[in-house]
């Protein structure tokens, strides 16, 4: 078609043929600046008008590959269309077509679903409660694109007529080997994907297992939870482990700390007394002091005749667990002051000793009256008679 256009001008040397094709080709590079530069910005400013930018960020990440798209048209267009080409070189740059075309398919894919990802990490995810999405979405997001690419990769060298069956067969024997390398981690990482979804625990959370370990949580990670003990140490616990562990979550259901105190007076005490002086102090202490809640109440209740008193109990409740360590020392302290100036005692352990009689002073003067020669032990276990002195006339 070109050619019969350019004899008629009377240039019919092949190199005005090759300039007409450059020059086509250099329109199509200006037609996607165009397209670039000025008509892509009126489709932004369009989608700007809805009320959720998300179209607007997803048609900007495919700005790029629509536009790389528009100059490889062109490209093709002025090649298959303008050149008298053999059917050998048609099939080559239908091929290579094929080829930027899947690519092109491939980004514009791969970033439109990145920038879905992004949007909602940077929009959404602050606005819930659950943390959870913050954690997963980023992994979601660059297993996504790993995948597009993957499989962009596995249809171009279709398109080169490699064969992929056998490489798919040896992905997945590489996949199951790497798998069963990797088993530590990815028991790790699944357990981390429970962990993180069940929501058991939260950063900030005071948390005891089973192995005794305590402290706060710093932070769930795929592969580890990180806990700050009370004496300021780090402590690593992997998430295969974290997972299968019995743990105590002291800040839920709710931050809120039942303070439970025993203690103890003389059986010669008046317990209705006691009883009215440790509910006086319960209601004091829940007027007055910040740590306690006052909705709660005090409750109080004797438990037991124990060996030296009679033991009691009374329970109140902190507003969390480092106000209930102020609030039980509050607590020791007034109720001891009050006991105290009403003369109530709280007995020391106390044991009666019983011994055998012989062992005290009668069983002593019984045996000091008895004759020299006629001393015994009695019934004193490991007593001997003493030795008679030796004779001075034998001598």
């Amino acid at each position: 078609m070109i050619e019969s256009f350019l004899v008629n001008f009377g240039l019919e040397n092949p190199f005005w043929l090759l300039a007409a094709v450059a020059a086509i080709v250099v329109v199509s590079v200006l037609i996607g600046i165009i397209f670039n530069k000025l008509i892509f910005p009126i489709f932004l400013k369009l989608f700007h008008w809805l009320p959720s930018n998300l179209d607007a960020r997803l048609l900007g990440a495919s700005r790029w590959p629509l536009t790389f798209g528009v100059v490889v048209l062109g490209v093709y267009l002025s090649v298959t269309l303008l050149l008298d080409l053999t059917p050998s070189q048609i099939h080559f740059i239908n091929s290579v077509s094929n080829i930027l075309a899947i690519i092109i398919g491939v980004w514009v894919v791969a970033t439109v679903s990145s920038e879905g990802f992004r949007w909602y990490i940077e929009t959404v995810a602050p606005l819930t409660e659950s943390k959870l999405d913050d954690q997963l979405l980023p992994l979601f997001r660059r297993v996504v694109v790993a995948v597009v690419y993957a499989l962009g990769g596995l249809l171009v060298l279709d398109q080169l007529n490699i064969n992929i069956s056998p490489l798919i067969a040896g992905l997945g024997l590489g996949g199951l080997a790497v798998a069963l390398a990797l088993q530590p981690t990815l028991s790790n990482l699944f357990a981390g994907t429970y962990v993180m979804t069940e929501g058991v625990v939260t950063p900030g959370d005071y948390i005891e297992l089973e192995s005794g370990v305590a402290g706060y949580v710093l932070d769930v990670s795929w592969r580890s939870t990180r806990l700050r003990t009370w004496h300021n140490n780090l402590v690593v616990v992997p998430n295969a482990r974290f997972a299968e562990t019995i743990i105590t979550n002291y800040q839920a259901p709710v931050p809120a700390v039942n303070v439970f105190l025993t203690c103890g007076v003389s059986y010669d005490s008046d317990l209705r007394q006691v009883r009215d002086i440790s509910q006086e102090v319960m209601d004091e202490l829940l007027e007055h002091d910040p740590n306690a809640i006052k909705e709660y109440g005090g409750w109080f209740g004797f438990d037991s005749f124990g060996e030296s008193n009679v033991n009691f109990w009374l329970f109140v409740q902190a507003i969390n667990r480092l106000a209930s360590f102020e609030l039980r020392t509050t607590l020791m302290q007034n109720l001891h002051q009050r006991l105290r100036e009403e003369g109530i005692v709280i007995n020391y352990p106390v044991r009666t000793l019983q011994f055998p009689k012989e062992w005290g002073l009668e069983g002593h003067l019984e045996l000091v009256r008895q004759k020299p020669g006629d001393r015994t032990t009695g019934n004193i276990p490991g007593a001997e008679s003493p030795a008679d002195p030796p004779d001075p006339a034998s001598a």
